[in-house]
């Protein structure tokens, strides 16, 4: 492995002990010593990967905010079939890969008030709320989905997918809905 290969890997190790550590604890009671310590390597060193707590958080951040793919479908795909397929996937790579879970935890908390301004503001960024909208007036014409607000309908949809990331983040036990649950919500 050169040694650009390790740096990155130390990076990675840094940024998904982090993650953790902010989710578990909290991004304010999680301090800088006890992400260096939980890699484990000194803190002077670690300040050589990134320069505050905040930036590592701001990556990580940004990490999520890349990562997050819109809830877009072509017209040849029926959107109740999308967004299964899509549920079915998400849960299966966060099943093979759990930091998706924390990713899906530290993303809300960094939302919130409070948090700094910067990593916030790339959160607030996501919005998969309206292009799922979107897709709930598609089904809607077409009868697949109930009548009513669809933006509404696409945060009541959201926000359960969230809890679920968010149960299966604490509960590594927990086996994953069928994606049919929450599409129910939809119907």
């Amino acid at each position: 492995m050169t040694r650009k290969e390790q740096k990155e890997e130390k990076r990675q190790k840094i940024l998904m002990t982090a993650l953790t550590l902010f989710v578990e604890r909290g991004y304010y009671d999680t301090k800088i010593t006890d992400i260096a310590s939980a890699v484990p390597m000194s803190t002077g060193l670690m300040f050589h990967y990134f320069e505050s707590k905040e930036e590592l958080l701001l990556e990580l951040v940004k990490m999520g905010a890349g990562a997050t793919k819109s809830a877009n479908s072509g017209m040849e795909i029926p959107p109740d079939i999308y967004l299964t397929k899509f549920l079915e996937q998400l849960f299966a790579y966060a099943k093979e890969q759990p930091w998706v879970f924390n990713m899906f935890v530290l993303m809300s908390q960094a939302r919130r008030s409070g948090m700094p301004e910067e990593a916030r503001q790339v959160a607030m960024s996501v919005d998969t709320v309206e292009s799922t909208a979107k897709l709930i007036e598609q089904g809607q014409k077409t009868g697949i989905f109930r009548k009513g607000d669809a933006r509404l309908l696409s945060r009541c949809f959201w926000a359960s997918v969230q809890g679920v990331m968010e149960e299966m983040a604490m509960d590594k036990e927990m086996k994953t809905p069928d994606p049919e649950w929450l599409l129910s919500i939809l119907k």
